[in-house]
């Protein structure tokens, strides 16, 4: 049996939005501002801090989650380390 999936029409906010710009304001807070001129602040503290994976619980360090780059329109931490869906992202709340 193959399933063959169409995804031809199916559009997510990520299919046309990218991240425009992003900087680090302090304990966890990134302003992010979107290719559509939306700006979210985005708390990731409640997030890291409900971590119990060490791969993520070492982004409680605030140097390390405070160098972040940008990259193809989205946040990216450590060469794909950590990275968040855009959707959540253009929402402005990252779900635990």
């Amino acid at each position: 049996m193959k399933i063959i999936v169409d995804y031809k029409g199916a559009e997510s906010i990520s299919n046309l939005l990218k991240i425009d710009s992003a900087k680090y304001l302090s304990d966890y807070v990134i302003r992010i501002k979107f290719t559509d001129g939306k700006e979210r602040l985005v708390d990731f503290k409640p997030f890291l801090s409900k971590s119990l994976h060490p791969s993520i619980q070492k982004y409680l360090d605030e140097n390390k989650f405070s160098n972040f780059a940008l990259v193809d329109g989205n946040l990216n931490w450590n060469n794909y380390d950590l990275i968040f869906p855009l959707d959540d992202l253009y929402k402005g709340k990252i779900e635990p």
